[in-house]
């Protein structure tokens, strides 16, 4: 069984129903183990709520397919440590995408997305 961390594009895009949602859809249907960082549910509740989408209904089938990853001291520390390396290479990488990062590394699972920031980075299935 596949462990995979969902971002919040992913999340985005099967919530739009989108291609590459359906990609992501393939996934969470699949016989695998499904996690969303906490990070990750407010930068979706924050978009759905600029898009003027129902925060509620997105929020909810986060917590229905995957589990939380809670953000505690270690997971803050890591993801601040990666995210001052990973800014060494890639000048935009948001610290909301190093939590999703060293989330798939405690899990040691796979990330899913389709944010260019990922494009080079070990261990992410590339939705697009």
């Amino acid at each position: 069984m596949t462990r995979y961390v969902i971002d919040a594009y992913a999340w985005v895009e099967y919530l739009d129903g989108s291609r590459s949602g359906e990609k992501v859809k393939a996934i969470l249907q699949g016989e695998n183990e499904i996690y969303t960082c906490a990070v990750t549910v407010a930068e979706v509740a924050s978009k759905a709520c600029r898009r003027e989408m129902d925060v509620n209904t997105a929020l909810e089938a986060i917590s229905t397919l995957s589990k939380i990853i809670e953000v505690d001291f270690n997971l803050a520390k890591a993801s601040g440590i990666s995210h001052a390396k990973m800014r060494e290479k890639i000048m935009d990488f948001g610290l909301a995408d190093s939590f999703v990062l060293e989330s798939a590394k405690r899990i040691e699972g796979k990330i899913v997305t389709g944010d260019e920031h990922f494009r080079d980075t070990e261990g992410v299935v590339f939705v697009e």
